[in-house]
């Protein structure tokens, strides 16, 4: 065989491996937290019109991570590239649970740190939500508006990290 059919076939042999891998599944979330890290797929991933979902309860993740001690989160480019945010519910030092939210614009953050608020209070779930296309509606189709009178819009994927303390 001569060399530069030996080198065709070899670059497309290469390239035929390539596209059978190129196919990508949901992206999975990193959550990193007392010294132990968990990656895990979306418990719900939905299309951006939030038209075909697919749930994955069993994505739900879980860590041990001390009280006072915080989370820190990656998310890939395949979320970072649309709206997402983060919900962080943490119990205080009296156990009361209370929620923060983080949102952050397309294209301008790849990573967060959860923070339980203070040194006595315990993360309890640290939650990502990529935000689809769809908005809320009432029952007649109209949508839903938020005091500035913007639509209200729809997660349509997320990832749960549950705390074990």
């Amino acid at each position: 065989m001569r060399r530069g059919h030996f080198l065709g076939l070899l670059v497309a042999g290469a390239l035929a491996l390539t596209g059978c891998s190129a196919t990508v599944g949901p992206p999975e979330v990193t959550f990193y937290g007392d010294g132990r890290t968990v990656d895990t797929g979306p418990a719900e991933y939905c299309d951006a019109l939030l038209r075909n979902c697919d749930k994955h309860p069993d994505h739900i993740a879980s860590l041990k991570v001390r009280k006072g001690m915080p989370v820190q989160i990656s998310v890939p480019s395949q979320i970072s590239d649309t709206p997402w945010l983060v919900n962080v519910q943490y119990a205080d030092a009296n156990g009361q649970l209370q929620l923060k939210q983080q949102y952050f614009t397309p294209n301008s953050q790849l990573a967060y740190t959860a923070e339980p608020g203070g040194a006595g209070n315990q993360l309890v779930v640290v939650e990502v939500q990529q935000i689809g296309a769809a908005y809320a509606a009432d029952q007649n189709g109209n949508p839903i508006l938020d005091e500035n009178g913007n639509p209200q819009l729809v997660a349509r994927a997320f990832w749960s990290l549950q705390i074990q303390p």
